[in-house]
């Protein structure tokens, strides 16, 4: 797992842990309950749009390769 995986985890169990805590009493207001929530999310759409840029730039570079070869195999002929 990677440490945003591990981060990721985390924050889901302090979230769930808050709610339960909100919900039975003795516990933080309700947006601070919603912070926590929110900040999980967001960490997590985070890591999921860095994810996806890389893989992003990986097919970028790949149809640049791609159109190099092509543009060489017809001056070839």
């Amino acid at each position: 797992m990677k440490l945003s995986d591990i981060i990721i985890w985390i924050l889901l169990i302090l979230t769930i842990i808050v709610v339960f805590w909100y919900v039975f009493g003795n516990s933080p207001t309700l947006e601070e309950a919603l912070l926590i929530l929110v900040i999980t999310f967001l960490f997590t759409i985070n890591t999921r749009i860095t994810k996806l840029e890389s893989k992003f730039l990986l097919l970028e570079n790949s149809f640049s390769h791609l159109a190099k070869d092509f543009k060489q195999h017809i001056t070839k002929i």
